[in-house]
């Protein structure tokens, strides 16, 4: 029986070790992959500034992130802020060994394009939200970008936060700034500084929302105008910058609405009112951009609904024209067929007269034509 019982504990450990095995031998591939890329080629670190924040005042000097967490972990109210943008696999492997990462988050911080989220791993939160931001152009047209997105993740411990920010549709120097003179916010350790970067990228949010309100009112105005022609494309291209921009706000709402509730449970409480304020200017944003995707299909179906309107009147004025063409057509037929004994071909007056028929027929028919509508 106890070999029976250390043969079962053996194939349970060999059973729960393999998903850390596999997420193991990814990392130490994408490492691979990364030097093979970077070998030969001077290395850039994705360090943008490492920061030791004690009594919720940024330490001078500049921190070595080992040394910065050893100091965070002696003082009795401090913290590590590691600022990165598109580490490498190896720089963030390195990282992740100081201040002991798991390694599924740091296997997703490599990558972009994240769904926003909020994990908890043992004392560490792994947290990731979608950026965005309005990319300026002089005129809208079939291949504008209106959009550009990107991602930002986080790491939160008791003594640190690390964010990892891809692309460049949220900055966080201006986050670093702020935070400057908010010594009594940043007393709140490291989720002080989780709030400010969701505040930023919400406030961003906004301000792509009121940029792509302009865009629409523009589609709108050359759709319904007098002489409107507004182009289809422009409102697909359009809807599909929408749809972009979509992926950022909606997935953003689960998250940050459990940050505001207390979720997870080390958030501080005087962190959660602010959490709360971000997710209630988030509300707002959602409903605009649902609001913006039903006027786009509305001017989408108003435009589909010209374009059938247009071509029935083509249609109306080619089979105006064509019965008018019918009654010389007819007339011709007629006369060309030959008989021989047709009264009118032998009156002096026979031809002046048929043309006379044909033309006065046909300017009745094209003054019937007019006021119905089909010329």
């Amino acid at each position: 029986m106890a070999t029976d019982d250390e043969g079962n504990s053996r194939s349970l450990s060999r059973v729960l070790a393999a998903p850390v095995r596999r997420a193991m031998y990814r990392m130490r591939s994408a490492a691979q992959a990364a030097q093979v890329t970077t070998s030969g080629a001077d290395h850039h670190s994705g360090i943008v500034d490492c920061a030791l924040y004690v009594d919720g005042l940024r330490q001078p000097g500049d921190w070595n992130y080992r040394d910065a967490l050893a100091a965070a972990r002696h003082s009795r109210n401090g913290f590590v802020w590691l600022g990165l943008k598109e580490p490498d696999a190896n720089e963030l492997a390195d990282i992740a060994e100081a201040f002991d990462l798991h390694e599924l988050p740091v296997e997703d911080a490599v990558k972009s394009h994240q769904r926003p989220k909020v994990e908890r791993y043992g004392d560490m939160t792994f947290v990731t939200l979608r950026t965005a931001r309005y990319v300026e152009h002089a005129e809208f047209t079939e291949t504008s970008e209106v959009v550009e997105s990107g991602d930002v993740m986080m790491f939160i411990g008791e003594h640190f936060i690390i964010t990892v920010r891809h692309g460049d549709a949220a900055r966080l120097a201006p986050v670093r700034a702020g935070l400057g003179d908010e010594q009594d916010l940043l007393k709140q350790g490291p989720w002080a500084v989780a709030y400010a970067v969701y505040d930023l990228v919400v406030d961003v949010l906004i301000e792509v929302s009121a940029a792509i309100e302009e865009d629409i009112a523009v589609v709108e105005d050359s759709v319904f105008a007098r002489q409107g022609r507004g182009r289809i494309q422009r409102i697909y291209q359009l809807k599909r910058e929408l749809m972009e921009f979509k992926r950022a706000v909606l997935p953003l709402q689960r998250p940050l609405a459990g940050l505001a509730t207390g979720q997870p449970a080390d958030v501080p409480s005087e962190i959660r009112r602010y959490f709360r304020d971000v997710n209630d200017h988030l509300t707002r944003t959602v409903e605009q951009v649902m609001y913006f995707d039903d006027l786009l299909n509305s001017i989408l179906a108003a435009r589909l609904a010209q374009v059938s309107v247009d071509q029935n009147n083509d249609m109306r004025k080619i089979a105006a024209w064509a019965g008018i063409a019918a009654v010389w057509t007819a007339f011709a037929g007629i006369y060309g067929m030959n008989f021989a004994y047709m009264p009118e071909l032998h009156w002096k007056y026979g031809y002046p007269g048929l043309l006379a028929v044909m033309v006065t027929v046909s300017l009745g028919m094209y003054r019937a034509f007019r006021r119905s509508g089909w010329l």
